[in-house]
């Protein structure tokens, strides 16, 4: 959601600015703008539309200078347009400001702006911050640097912001607070992203700023961090972990399908050094000091949005099942809201594949405030609720480009499993041979989840039948339940294709009313607890003419004699069913928005990370 780069340094910045706002299109974005300073001019060039389209406007501009800041704008306050897309500038000109984040007091700021005499060109919060700058530097007589501490003192809303300043070409001045800011520091130069995918090319040493904290970069006398208290910060270098390689295509034609295809890896790398088959043990080291607190937990509470918050679901089944304590999920952006029953021995999962959704943060900081353990899980190493939380575990899953969730979901359940069976072993509420079975089990995984993806030519053809659709329905029960919820999703978010999922129990409570010849349903049907239950729910879509796309074990008869199409999947325990029997919903999603021309990777409307609400 919006993506910020910028660069100060002896190369020229308009090819690293393009080249950043390219890595950062996967946020997703309606417009795009560049400021460059060269020898006392500061040129803006904005425009609506993709990168490219800015590339195109920018043709026989004065593109020089060897500092700058580029933008890519999802709308918030105000339409897609040029007018509104960022950098925006002061009236004077001298000042310009890009901004990740929503100002929520800007309407108050901006009226009285407005009594002092300043003129606004666009609809969005952002322009009332870099007039605000510009009125107190020029008002109380400081530079830049003391300008945006003061203005950020009157603000409330999150941000990370990078300004520039005509007057003081050699200075580029950066903040954040609940908007994910990062600095890459090379030989004589620096960098700022959203996150570190447009750094990684360029250097690996970065700093991570921290809410409340500004950066002064100044191209002799290097970086300096204070807060908006005035006080001064030593900055904390890390080294990424993200190879640049990770970022490209790789030879696929999206990287939706490209990350489909990592999940045997990426699930690999989740139980890495955590699943040890010959010591029979499960160790996160991440939560290593909060076991106790785990074992004593009268109830877990899971957070997260989206794909995240269906990961949690599985959660719920597992952590019921194998740990025996009770879990409610809930979305991260109700539970801010409802004044939720906290107590201090409660244990918070936080879920989230960025780390840095604005909901699940909130929910966070209000889990903190009543006392309960924060255990977070997310994937990107440095992010912010890798920081708030007390402890919790990466997924390691490597950098997810597309917007749609795929590997994500599975290394967030495999982390889940784990946390699950190691309590659970820790509290002796599940079997020793089962326990030992389930990590066998679970060590098979990648290899099964290779096994499927050798069955995408049948998915393709499926999908074939189907990208015509204007509805479809995903059904499930116990564990695969949450799985549907997730494949319904997968087909809205990239093909814009009307999906529900449902507990396949809860489908004549509603749902049976809209199935007909024209109905696919998708059911998860293989073979477990709830078995027979699903097959029953078959038979009363197939009496009613819908379409049934199955997904059942290998080797099914009875299913494929009743299902207009099968998937099969390998034989694996009911806990595990959703790392196997999610990847051909992701796959038949894929095929059919591609087969409707629809944008795969960079989906309508939507952005990769929000962190707004």
């Amino acid at each position: 959601m919006c993506g910020i780069v910028a660069y100060m340094g002896e190369k020229q910045a308009y090819p690293i600015l393009i080249n950043g706002l390219r890595r950062l299109e996967y946020r997703g974005y309606d417009s795009a703008g560049v400021a460059l300073l060269r020898e006392g001019d500061l040129n803006v060039y904005k425009c609506q539309g993709k990168v490219s389209d800015l590339e195109a406007h920018t043709m026989g501009k004065e593109l020089g200078g060897t500092v700058g800041i580029g933008h890519t704008r999802w709308a918030t306050h105000g339409p897609p347009n040029d007018v509104n897309a960022h950098p925006h500038q002061s009236t004077s000109g001298d000042l310009a400001l890009i901004h990740n984040g929503i100002i929520e007091n800007y309407a108050a700021i901006k009226e009285e702006l407005l009594h002092r005499g300043h003129s606004f060109q666009s609809d969005t919060d952002t322009e009332v911050l870099v007039h605000l700058i510009d009125d107190i530097q020029r008002s109380e007589g400081v530079d830049l640097a003391e300008a945006v501490r003061l203005a950020l003192n009157s603000v409330v809303g999150a941000y990370a912001i990078v300004v520039l300043d005509r007057k003081d070409p050699d200075v580029m001045v950066a903040a954040r607070k609940s908007s994910p800011l990062v600095i890459g520091i090379g030989d004589g130069e620096h960098f700022l992203a959203s996150d570190a995918t447009p750094i990684v090319e360029h250097t690996k040493n970065v700093v991570y700023l921290e809410d409340g904290e500004i950066a002064v970069i100044d191209r002799r006398k290097g970086l300096k961090i204070r807060n908006i208290k005035n006080q001064v910060k030593t900055p904390f270098i890390q080294e990424l972990e993200m190879h640049l390689e990770t970022l490209e295509k790789g030879g696929y034609d999206h990287f939706m399908l490209k990350e489909i295809h990592e999940q045997p890896r990426s699930i690999r790398d989740s139980m890495r050094g955590r699943l040890n088959l010959a010591k029979g043990e499960v160790v996160l080291g991440g939560i290593t000091d909060y076991e106790q607190k785990f074992v004593q937990a009268k109830r877990i509470l899971i957070v997260g949005c989206g794909t995240s918050w269906h990961a949690g679901l599985v959660g719920e089944y597992l952590f019921e099942e194998l740990a025996r304590i009770p879990v409610e999920v809930e979305y991260a952006s109700e539970f801010r809201y409802r004044n939720p029953v906290i107590n201090e021995d409660d244990i918070v999962i936080a879920i989230s594949q960025s780390g840095e959704t604005a909901d699940t943060l909130a929910a966070i900081e209000l889990a903190k405030g009543k006392g309960a353990t924060i255990i977070g899980i997310c994937n990107v190493v440095g992010s912010s609720i890798a920081r708030v939380t007390h402890a919790g575990s990466y997924t390691h899953a490597g950098p997810e480009i597309g917007v749609a969730s795929t590997k994500a979901f599975t290394a967030q359940v495999t982390v889940l499993t784990l946390m699950a069976l190691m309590i659970g072993q820790r509290k002796g509420t599940i079997a020793g041979s089962r326990f030992h079975r389930l990590l066998n089990e679970l060590d098979a995984i990648p290899a099964k989840v290779e096994k499927v993806l050798q069955g995408e030519a049948q998915i393709k053809y499926i999908a074939d039948i189907y990208k015509e659709a204007s509805n479809a329905l995903y059904l499930g029960r116990g564990y695969s339940f949450p799985v549907a919820l997730e494949g319904a999703l997968k087909l809205k978010e990239i093909s814009y294709i009307h999906a529900e999922g449902y507990p396949a129990a809860e489908m004549k409570h509603g749902p049976i009313a809209l199935i007909d010849e024209e109905m696919p349903v998708f059911v998860i049907a293989t073979k477990g607890a709830s078995y027979e239950k699903v097959v029953s729910n078959i038979q009363e879509v197939k009496a009613r003419k819908g379409k049934i796309i199955a997904i059942v074990t290998e080797g099914d008869t009875v299913v494929d004699g009743l299902a207009d199409h099968v998937i099969g999947i390998p034989d694996t325990a009911d806990p595990l069913v959703p790392l196997l029997s999610v990847i051909p919903l992701q796959l038949i999603s894929y095929h059919i928005a591609v087969m409707r021309g629809c944008n795969v990777d960079q989906p309508r409307n939507l952005a990769k990370s929000v962190t707004v609400e």
